[in-house]
């Protein structure tokens, strides 16, 4: 029997379809209606119920023709959202890469959990990463979760059930801890990634992070006129979609937010907005406080068909659409196949890089090619070349980078370690890392950091001018003390910013 069921601020009409099975009423957009009251829930659930049942007594040819397929389903509810950029794309990989290939031509009333559980051991077993699984495992739970709502299915078998199987607390997929590292760290990091962009650029940015802890899209997005005499205004964000396109849009859950800096650390930006100059970048038309360090391909501005699209097309990663252009005999001859083909389908067309540098960083190009080369004093492996140190001519100290042909040969020495596994993102975790050993304020810490406490605690707690004032001497203690520690090291430096500062410490 039909019946009304409470949702809270309104009441929703369920009917019985068979044994044990129940359907929402919906309306014409295959929304769920919402009733005012139970009385109006409860009649159009037996209205419904009636109709269910002359439906059943139908012979299964009609009834199939009106079950859907996940593919189908999942195309229509990715076009009903409408969510920020970066969360729209993460939704079409998950389900483009991931989900489709599994369930793309099931029904969406026979998907069992057995099947979402089988689909999950594969991942695994292509050794993704156990956080990554769990976040494409959430997407499919979210559509399945629509479906019920909708009618479509009676239950969701992406939900998981407690207490069954294996021990599945926190330990089982916790993730390895995020590496930090110590204020002399981020100096010396800052000077050898100034070191190998050849530019004074990198050592402000990375010293930016640390001490501030703002979010890497934050920093690429820094427009020159967000730059206080002793502070950071953050208002935008730079996100990088799969296009290549730099998406101008406003901080992660609008953390708009003034970050106090400390005296070294605004004389840094004061400097960086003099060489920045006056030229807008050709995305937006704006002034941003950093520039690209690579060559720019003009990929994001050229009409028609990407990279990724191919990729998507012809069902490979992006690594394997590049392998296939530049060293197609270390493919498969039936995935080299499918490539072409859908290279030639597409019409795509290899754009040259332009001799300019680019507009941006990229997160991947400077975590590659700068950073982590800095941190651990080796290039990483990239297909077709393994790892290797970094090749340095070995004066002035800490070494300058080889360059051009034959570098390798020419080394007099390379680097050692700072910091393994470090990486951009373990900055924003080494300031908040650093302030809670000064002892800052949680309310303060959470300004800085772009984060919100909802709790009663934090709404009656206040930051008075005393604690910034605090945090910005320890701040500057620490700075201090890690430009005496490089200053023994070697008097002077290579990177312009930095032998400035350490001979004006002589």
């Amino acid at each position: 029997m039909g019946y009304g069921e409470n949702r809270g601020d309104y009441w929703r009409a369920r009917y019985k379809i068979a044994p044990g099975k129940y359907g929402t009423v919906l309306d014409t957009n295959g929304k769920a209606v919402r009733y005012k009251t139970k009385r109006a829930a409860e009649k159009a659930a037996g209205i419904a119920e009636e109709e269910a049942a002359k439906e059943a007594a139908q012979p299964p040819a009609v009834r199939e023709a009106e079950r859907m397929t996940f593919g189908e389903y999942a195309s229509t509810w990715y076009e009903d959202q409408d969510l920020a950029a970066s969360t729209m794309q993460n939704y079409r990989r998950h389900i483009e890469e991931h989900l489709l290939p599994e369930f793309e031509d099931a029904y969406l009333d026979e998907i069992t959990k057995s099947a979402v559980d089988g689909w999950e051991r594969k991942e695994r077993e292509r050794d993704y990463a156990p956080s990554s699984i769990k976040t494409w495992r959430g997407t499919l739970h979210l559509i399945l979760a629509d479906a019920v709502d909708e009618g479509l299915c009676d239950s969701n078998p992406a939900t998981r059930r407690r207490g069954r199987g294996k021990r599945a607390g926190r330990s089982r997929n916790r993730s390895r801890e995020k590496v930090i590292t110590t204020a002399l760290g981020i100096l010396l990091i800052a000077e050898r990634t100034a070191l190998l962009s050849g530019r004074d650029d990198e050592f402000v940015g990375v010293v930016l992070k640390g001490y501030t802890g703002m979010r890497w899209g934050e920093i690429v997005g820094l427009e020159a006129e967000f730059i206080r005499p002793a502070a950071v205004r953050v208002e935008w964000q730079l996100y990088e979609l799969d296009s290549g396109e730099l998406h101008r849009c406003p901080p992660k859950d609008d953390s708009y937010r003034t970050i106090d800096a400390p005296p070294f650390l605004a004389g840094l930006l004061t400097g960086q907005v003099g060489r920045v100059g006056t030229k807008p970048c050709e995305c937006h038309g704006l002034r941003y406080l950093f520039s690209g360090h690579g060559a720019a391909n003009g990929a994001a501005r050229r009409p028609g068909a990407k990279l990724v699209d191919v990729a998507r097309a012809a069902g490979v990663s992006t690594g394997t659409v590049s392998n296939v252009l530049n060293r197609p005999l270390a493919v498969a001859l039936d995935t080299r196949s499918r490539v072409e083909k859908a290279i030639a389908d597409l019409g795509y067309v290899r754009f040259w890089s332009s001799g300019e540098n680019a507009a941006h960083w990229r997160r991947n190009g400077f975590a590659t090619w700068l950073f982590h080369p800095a941190a651990t004093g080796w290039y990483p492996k990239k297909a077709p070349e393994e790892a290797r140190p970094v090749p340095l001519l070995a004066e002035p100290w800490p070494g300058i980078p080889a360059r051009g042909r034959g570098a390798a040969g020419r080394a007099e020495a390379c680097w050692l370690p700072i910091q393994r596994g470090l990486t951009p993102h373990g900055l924003r975790h080494t300031h908040k890392t650093m302030m809670d050993e000064f002892g800052t304020p949680p309310k303060l810490k959470d300004e800085r950091m772009g984060h919100e406490d909802g709790s009663v605690q934090a709404r009656y707690s206040h930051i008075t001018p005393e604690m910034r004032s605090r945090l910005m001497d320890d701040l500057t203690a620490v700075w201090g003390a890690s430009l005496e520690a490089r200053q023994r090291m070697s008097p002077g430096s290579p990177v312009r910013v930095l032998d400035a500062l350490l001979r004006a410490g002589q």
